[in-house]
C-alpha cells in the first residue's frame, strides 16, 4: 500500500502539476562520452515526477576534443563545434516543448561546453539554470607552455576567456542564468597537484581541488565522490534536483517500471579514439540472460542490421532480467556487452563496437569490467573480475580507472563475474579466437 501510494504520489495522481511547471533539461556528456552516461540521473527524475518527454540527453557526434583546438583533427572536435551543437540542441528542445528557456546539466568537458554556449551564443536568453559537474573550469593543468592551444590548459585562451572577470563583482559566470557547479573534495583525478593522470606525476599542475568552483556560482562540495560521481552520483541528483525546484526530491533511486522498453543508437570505438556517429550497417543481437550465470534465456529479442540512423531497437522487457548485447561490424571485434537490468525505459541506450587490442590476442578470452558513472579507487572500493581481487589495472589512491581487464585462460564458454562495492554482473567468457570480447557494464 506505501509503495503503491508513493507511485501515485510521484505520477501526481490526484493533482499533476502544468506541464509548463517542469522545465525541459538537457543534458550534456564530457569528452569521450555519450547520452547513455545519463539514463539513471533521467530515471531519478522521471521517478519524481518529471515528464519523460521533457528529458533530453545529447550525442556530440565526436566528443573527443582536439589537441590544439584551433587545428582540426580526424575525429575530434572543438570547442566551437560543440557549443554550435548544443545551440542546435537547444532550440530543438526548445520547440519540442513550446518552452522559452531549458536547463542544461553538464558533466566534466560538457560542463564547459555549457560555460561557452552561454557566455558565446545564445544561452543567456535560453538558459534559466545552468548546473556544472566536475567542469574543469581552471584547467586540468594551467600552464601556458605546455600545449598551450589545449581546451584543458587553464593558462589557456579558452578558459581564460571564459574565466574573464564579468560585472561589478568580477565573477567568472556569464549573467542571467542561475549557475550552480558540483565538485569532490580532493577525489576528482583532474584536479590533482600533479599530472599523474596526465601520465606525467612530476609535472606541478598548478591546479587546485576547488579548480571546478566559479565565483558568482552557487559552489557545492560532494566529499569522497570521484570527477564522474559527481554528475552522476545520486548525491548529486539530489543537489541537482533541489537546485532546481527548491527542495528535495522524495526519493533517490529509480522506481521500476512493469514494463520496459528500450532503443538507442550502435556507434564504435576505433583506435583513434570514440565517437557517436551511426554504425550503419552493424548487426546487433539483444538476449535476456541469466542473472547468476549469464546464459542466455531463449532467442533474440532483436537481430536487427541498424541503418543510416544506427537505431538498434525498440525491445520490450522487464525491470529484473539482465541483457546481453551482441555487436558485430566489419572491422570491429564481436562485442558483447553483458548489463545488468534496465529498471526503467530509455531511449538513450547507447552501444559501441571496439577492435580487438593486438596486446589481448594472446588470451583464449577477455572480459573487461566497466562503470560508466564514476571510477574504481583503492582502497576506497572493492573491486573484482573473474576472482582476482583487486581487479587487474587498478591503481591505489584517488579513483580514475573505470575500466578494469582480465586476460583468461582454459576459459570459453565460462561464467565470469564482476563486482564492485555491492554491484555485480555476470556473463560468459567469448573466445578470442573467434575475435570476440566481452565487458561487463556495471550502471550505478
Amino acid at each position: 500500500m506505501i509503495a503503491a501510494s508513493l507511485l501515485c504520489l510521484l505520477a501526481a495522481c490526484a493533482s499533476t502539476p502544468v506541464l509548463s511547471a517542469y522545465p525541459p533539461i538537457l543534458f550534456v556528456h564530457g569528452n569521450g562520452d555519450n547520452a547513455a552516461i545519463w539514463m539513471s540521473t533521467i530515471w531519478r527524475y522521471e521517478s519524481n515526477g518529471w515528464p519523460r518527454e521533457r528529458l533530453y540527453a545529447l550525442d556530440l557526434p565526436n566528443p573527443m576534443a582536439r589537441d590544439d583546438d584551433a587545428t582540426p583533427q580526424e575525429g575530434r572536435s572543438s570547442t566551437d563545434d560543440y557549443r554550435r551543437f548544443i545551440a542546435t540542441e537547444v532550440e530543438r528542445v526548445l520547440a519540442a516543448t513550446a518552452s522559452k528557456q531549458v536547463v542544461l546539466i553538464g558533466s566534466s568537458r560538457g560542463a564547459n561546453a555549457i560555460r561557452n554556449y552561454i557566455e558565446n551564443d545564445a544561452g543567456r536568453r535560453t538558459v534559466s539554470y545552468a548546473i556544472i559537474a566536475g567542469g574543469t573550469s581552471h584547467g586540468v593543468w594551467a600552464d601556458a607552455a605546455l600545449r598551450p592551444g589545449n581546451e584543458f590548459n587553464g593558462a589557456g585562451p579558452f578558459l581564460t576567456g571564459l574565466n574573464a572577470p564579468k560585472g561589478p563583482n568580477g565573477d567568472e559566470v556569464t549573467p542571467g542564468p542561475k549557475w550552480m557547479t558540483l565538485r569532490s573534495d580532493h577525489e576528482d583525478k583532474y584536479t590533482q597537484p600533479y599530472g599523474t593522470w596526465l601520465g606525467m606525476p612530476d609535472l606541478p599542475t598548478h591546479v587546485t581541488f576547488d579548480g571546478p568552483a566559479l565565483k558568482g556560482a552557487l559552489n557545492v562540495v560532494l566529499p569522497g565522490l570521484d570527477h564522474r560521481e559527481v554528475a552522476f552520483h545520486p548525491k548529486a541528483f539530489a543537489k541537482s534536483f533541489e537546485f532546481i525546484t527548491g527542495h528535495p526530491p522524495a526519493v533517490l533511486e529509480p522506481i521500476p517500471e512493469p514494463r520496459v522498453t528500450l532503443d538507442g543508437i550502435v556507434s564504435a570505438y576505433p583506435a583513434a579514439g570514440p565517437t557517436n556517429l551511426p554504425l550503419a550497417g552493424a548487426r546487433v543481437q539483444v538476449f535476456a540472460v541469466n542473472g547468476e550465470t549469464g546464459a542466455r534465456l531463449g532467442a533474440a529479442l532483436v537481430d536487427k542490421v541498424v541503418s543510416q540512423d544506427g537505431r538498434w531497437g525498440p525491445i520490450t522487457t522487464d525491470p529484473y532480467t539482465p541483457l546481453e548485447f551482441v555487436i558485430t561490424a566489419s572491422g570491429y571485434a564481436t562485442t558483447h556487452i553483458y548489463h545488468p537490468p534496465f529498471v526503467r525505459s530509455s531511449a538513450f541506450v547507447d552501444l559501441r563496437a571496439e577492435p580487438m587490442a593486438e596486446a589481448n590476442r594472446d588470451a583464449d578470452c577477455v572480459v573487461t569490467l566497466m562503470r560508466t558513472q564514476g571510477y574504481f579507487g583503492l582502497p576506497r572500493d572493492r573491486v573484482e573480475l573473474a576472482g582476482i581481487v583487486p581487479a587487474p589495472g587498478i591503481p591505489v589512491g584517488v579513483p580514475g580507472a573505470y575500466a578494469s581487464t582480465a586476460k583468461l585462460h582454459d576459459c570459453e564458454g565460462r561464467s565470469v563475474t564482476g563486482r564492485f562495492n555491492e554491484h555485480v554482473i555476470t556473463g560468459i567468457a567469448w573466445p578470442v579466437k573467434s575475435n570476440h570480447i566481452v565487458q561487463l557494464e556495471l550502471h550505478d
